[in-house]
Formats: structure tokens, C-alpha cells, sequence
């Protein structure tokens, strides 16, 4: 990915960890999915409390060194995030084997049901290349942007984790939105299921819009607060200011790409991603940045015209209707 050897030194213990700690991170999604499937979308909220509230007790205590910790630097971050994590999973199979008024796990269920497991293989499948599609892309960005050195990529990266960390009612929006498409296709009632759709795509497009306007007044100062290297500021923010602008288009297609997947129809996004992320935003980053001299800000108003792309197109295929017809 271009990194130099310091990058490498720092950074390459806390990619094995992390990497190798994968299983983990499976499990809590997995067995989150279930608690949420099953109406028990509170539980799925304790979880994610814990393991991260764990996370960030230990982060500065093995990242610094604090009492008697080691002091890892980059290495505990990776090392706390572990152990949150699989707490949070030892967590989950408490809750599960207690059982709850909406799922309730006994020995007679521990069968091999070959069709079932079939269904979810075909429908995880597609989703894993799903995502693989999108991630493979950011990837490409992200060296794309270090072409253009440590500072934008140091900046590049801070300001994508703001976004992620911004956009993460987003998801539990969107996941809300996935459940209830499917609780409803699965009782017949299709139209329940979009009202649904649209309803958490207005709530979260309001939010989404108060932070697309922090964005553009506060930029600065919240990349300030991870670097004080004026140049990471500057690329930063920039990046912060771009992506935002898209930020109320983008409330719906998330919800509405999650939607899909709600509903069983897990080829739609994956076509969609596949489109927007390698036929369109790939060559556009490349040729704004490296072609037309627009630099680090090349690839994000690619990312930028990527996400609006995305979200009109889900948003008219949704409306098209064929979702209804895809529940298993």
C-alpha cells in the first residue's frame, strides 16, 4: 500500500492481531444479527456497550502505558479492541443460552437443517461479495491517496473515521430499517415494509443534515483533535467537507441498500456497488487526482459523486418494487 518503514514498524503487530482476531468480530455481528432478527434489538445494544466501553478503558491504559499496563503504543489499540470484543461475544452466549421471551435456543434445535443452512449460505454468499466489492475499492482509494504522501493519508484517514464515526446511527437506522422489511415481507405485508424504508431514511436524513452542517463550520477543529500538523488539518478537512455535501442523499441509499439485503434481494447492492465503486469511482478518483491535478481532493469528490450515484440509483430500483418478491 505504499506505506513507509516507519508506518510498517508501527503498524504491521496491530494488523496481525487484528486480522487474526477476525473470528471474534464475526461472532458479534452474527449472533447480533440474531438478538435484532428476533426482536431483541436491546440486547444487541448492552453488547455493543460493553465491548466497547472495555475498549475504551484499556485503549489508553496499553496504549500509554498507565499503572501497571504495558506500554504497547499502536499495538494496544489493537490488543484492547481484542479483548472488548471478546467479552462482548462471551457476553451474547450468555444471553443466548439464558433465552429470552423472543428466542429461546434448546438442545432439540441444535439439528443440521442442510436446506436452511443452504439458504443462508446463498444469501451470506452474495453478501460477502457484497461488501467485498465495496472494501476492495477503498482500498484502491487509500492508495491512491498515499501516492501523494503520510501527511494526506494521515488526514485521509482521520477524516474518514469522523464519517464513520458520524454515520453510525446511520447504520442502526438502516439495520432497524433490514428487520423490519423482513419481520414484514414475512407476514405479508409489503407495503408496511416500505412505509418502514422510507420513515428511517427521513429520520436519518434530518440527522445527517445537522452533521453535514458541523462538518462545514467545524472541520478544522475536529481533525485537530486527532494531529496538529497543519497539513493533515488541511487535508482533512477538506476531505470532512466534500464527503459531507452528499450526506442527505446518502441517508436514504443507506437505508434503502440495507433494505434490500432486509428482504433477501442481496444481488441488487452488490450490482449497485459493483457499478458505482469500480466502474465509476475508481477511474473518476484516478483521473481527478493524477490526470487533472486536483490531488488528495480529487479523490474525494470522486467518493462524493460515488455516494450520490449510489443512492439515486438504489433509491429507483427500490421503488421499482421487485424487492417484495425476493423474501425467502
Amino acid at each position: 500500500m505504499g506505506a513507509t518503514p516507519q508506518i510498517l514498524a508501527a503498524g504491521s503487530l496491530y494488523t496481525r492481531i487484528m486480522l487474526s482476531s477476525s473470528g471474534i468480530i464475526v461472532m458479534l455481528f452474527l449472533i447480533n444479527a440474531v438478538f435484532r432478527g428476533a426482536g431483541d434489538a436491546a440486547i444487541a445494544m448492552r453488547v455493543l456497550w460493553l465491548a466497547n466501553f472495555i475498549n475504551l478503558c484499556l485503549d489508553p491504559c496499553l496504549i500509554r502505558g498507565l499503572g501497571p499496563f504495558p506500554r504497547l503504543g499502536v499495538t494496544g489499540a489493537a490488543v484492547s479492541t481484542s479483548i472488548g470484543r471478546s467479552i462482548g461475544v462471551l457476553f451474547q452466549l450468555y444471553m443466548l443460552s439464558k433465552g429470552s421471551a423472543h428466542l429461546e435456543i434448546l438442545k432439540k434445535h441444535l439439528v443440521a437443517r442442510l436446506k436452511v443452512m443452504w439458504n443462508i449460505l446463498e444469501v451470506a454468499g452474495v453478501g460477502v461479495l457484497q461488501l467485498l466489492v465495496a472494501t476492495a475499492s477503498w482500498l484502491v482509494m487509500v492508495r491512491m491517496v498515499q501516492s501523494f504522501g503520510s501527511q494526506a493519508t494521515a488526514g485521509y484517514t482521520v477524516a474518514i473515521r469522523i464519517v464513520i464515526f458520524s454515520t453510525l446511527p446511520s447504520w442502526g437506522l438502516g439495520s432497524a430499517a433490514a428487520t423490519l422489511v423482513g419481520q414484514n415481507l414475512g407476514a405479508k405485508q409489503p407495503e408496511r415494509a416500505e412505509q418502514a424504508v422510507w420513515r428511517a431514511s427521513f429520520f436519518n436524513a434530518v440527522f445527517l443534515a445537522v452533521v453535514s452542517v458541523a462538518f462545514f463550520i467545524f472541520a478544522p477543529q475536529l481533525v485537530a483533535l486527532f494531529s496538529n500538523d497543519p497539513q493533515v488539518i488541511r487535508y482533512g478537512a477538506s476531505c470532512l467537507r466534500i464527503i459531507s455535501v452528499c450526506y442527505v442523499l446518502w441517508a436514504y441509499g443507506e437505508v434503502v441498500v440495507q433494505a434490500f439485503n432486509g428482504a433477501g434481494d442481496t444481488w441488487t447492492p452488490t450490482l449497485i456497488n459493483l457499478f458505482v465503486y469500480w466502474v465509476v469511482q475508481l477511474p473518476v478518483a484516478y483521473f481527478l487526482s493524477f490526470r487533472f491535478g486536483f490531488g488528495p481532493n480529487g479523490v474525494y469528490y470522486a467518493i462524493l459523486l460515488a455516494e450520490m450515484l449510489l443512492s439515486i440509483i438504489a433509491i429507483y430500483v427500490f421503488r421499482l418494487g421487485r424487492w417484495k418478491e425476493k423474501v425467502i
